[in-house]
């Protein structure tokens, strides 16, 4: 009889955390679609990317850190400007690569984001993050999204290592590291396909420190079949994605 008790307490505790984050999550979407200056495009993303969702997954609070990995155009940057509060820090980082891609893209639309001094708590970083200048043991959250496959898929294994490596040393003992990508399948062209198998992610960041403590279905779209570029035109913006959460031990 204990223990049928104690299963249906730790069951009502499971619902009520489950209960919590769904409000939390709720209030924070809230918060992105009612905020003053953020523009009707960027919010119209807010249905594909559910950033409330996603960053109550990561377990941003108010007046966190945060580290902006290839942040390209700053549509995450905002979002986590908006979420960290005035108290809070966001380092939106580049390196010149993705500043330059498409003709100057993302570096004209990063400039116009955080022009006149619009996100005071954000600092840019036009550097590679082993030379981002940033203290180590400073960031609470490290984010990067939809890039990590490039790392590894264009510049190797040891690139892809080092990456984790420089991130790891940032983040304060008990940070989190949150990764999300494009779906691929052991053994395809994950390179032409533009995508990363989970499982070598898994076994990467494991290498480098991290413990693999979460991972979410938020960002699935089981259509995805993971045979199609994600630049396909059936499939732009709503790829089969995964999202970890990754910590660094205290």
């Amino acid at each position: 009889m204990k223990i049928k008790a104690l299963s249906v307490l730790f069951g009502l505790l499971a619902l009520s955390v489950g209960a919590a984050m769904a409000d939390e999550s709720r209030m924070l979407g809230d918060e992105l679609a009612n905020a003053p200056g953020r523009s009707d495009e960027d919010k119209a993303r807010d249905v594909q990317r559910k950033p409330g969702q996603v960053l109550t997954f990561l377990g941003l609070r108010k007046g966190d850190t945060v580290l902006d990995i290839w942040a390209a155009g700053g549509w995450y940057t905002e979002v986590f400007s908006i979420a960290v509060g005035p108290e809070g820090k966001v380092y939106s980082q580049n390196p010149a690569s993705v500043l330059a891609f498409r003709d100057g893209a993302y570096e004209k639309q990063l400039s116009a984001r955080l022009a006149d001094d619009r996100l005071p708590n954000v600092e840019r970083i036009d550097a590679p993050v082993a030379d981002a200048n940033i203290t180590p043991g400073s960031v609470d959250i490290a984010f990067t999204a939809l890039n990590f496959h490039d790392v590894y898929n264009r510049q190797g294994k040891e690139a892809a290592a080092e990456f984790l490596a420089s991130i790891f040393e940032i983040l304060k003992p008990g940070g989190a590291l949150g990764l999300i990508d494009h779906v691929g399948d052991p053994g395809a062209d994950n390179t032409s396909l533009h995508r990363i198998d989970p499982a070598l992610v898994d076994e990467l960041v494991t290498a480098s420190g991290f413990i693999v403590e979460a991972s979410s279905d938020l960002l699935a779209h089981p259509e995805d079949d993971h045979t199609k570029g994600v630049f396909d035109p059936t499939l732009r913006g709503e790829t089969d994605r995964f999202i970890v959460r990754l910590r660094k031990p205290e």
